[in-house]
């Protein structure tokens, strides 16, 4: 996708701070971050969304999400780490290539997620759980 940033940056032709690689993703420090050491996991390989991802990449990329969380930690002085993946426009997804955010946290930063929580009836709970239940 030419006009995608991360597959620019994975082709090398977008600037960005590498921090692995492999045959398949790439681990990048974010140049916009939300706090100082947020990273991102892109997938080499154009995969708009979750829906279009494989299953075992994404096993892969919350092993180098764990990999990389465990390094921040023992880097940086974090209280804890917030993994964050969003799908659609709706849903935050600025860049319609999939990738994993990892957000270092200290307690009291800045940091928020926006929007307030259901609190649905018994019976609601209980459809959407029907509904919703795997196989």
């Amino acid at each position: 996708m030419s006009d995608c940033l991360f597959c620019k940056i994975v082709a090398g032709d977008a600037p960005s701070s590498k921090l692995y690689e492999d045959d398949e993703v790439c681990v990048i420090l974010d140049r916009f971050p939300k706090n100082e050491g947020e990273c991102l996991v892109i997938t080499k390989n154009h995969y708009e969304n979750i829906f279009d991802l494989e299953p075992s990449l994404g096993k892969k990329i919350f092993d180098i999400s764990k990999k990389t969380a465990e390094k921040l930690k023992a880097e940086l002085p974090i209280d804890g780490i917030n993994l964050l993946q969003n799908n659609g426009e709706c849903a935050g997804q600025m860049i319609k290539h999939f990738h994993m955010h990892i957000i270092p946290r200290k307690a009291g930063d800045s940091v928020a997620f926006i929007g307030e929580r259901l609190d649905p009836s018994e019976s609601e709970f209980e459809s959407i759980k029907e509904k919703l239940k795997l196989s």
